[in-house]
């Protein structure tokens, strides 16, 4: 991930094996990370058995909330593809109970098709 796109709040993906190591304390047993996305310094992560969100929050980035959305509290969700002037990919996903939905930002290098078949995958069941 580019300088740039951390600070403009664009998502690129992360490497699995490192961040399954340091998220191990709030995994359950057989579940493993799939895909993940970092944006500065959250991060997106789909598991087999969720969604996890992490939000660092602070200047420091020490005070960490952590989002658990089990896939099946998912309603709908969307994508936006990147355009010619528009550098940046957009993922939309409606949690049932919230009205607004909860909206990331992927770089134009990330296949945002690819995040949303994973996405597809879980919610759909497959």
């Amino acid at each position: 991930m580019g300088l740039f796109d951390g600070l403009i709040g664009n998502a690129s993906e992360v490497n699995l094996e490192k961040l399954q190591e340091e998220v191990r304390d709030l995994l359950i047993p057989n579940e493993t990370i799939k895909n993940a996305y970092k944006i500065i310094r959250d991060t997106f992560i789909f598991t087999n058995k969720r969604l996890i969100l992490i939000d660092k929050q602070g200047v420091t980035g020490k005070k960490t909330e952590y989002h658990s959305i089990p896939y099946k509290n998912i309603v709908h969700f969307s994508v936006e593809t990147a355009g010619t002037f528009d550098l940046d990919a957009e993922l939309k996903i409606w949690v049932s109970g919230s009205s607004l939905p909860i909206q990331k930002n992927f770089n134009k290098a990330t296949n945002i098709y690819k995040v949303q078949s994973v996405l597809a995958q879980y919610v759909l069941g497959t």
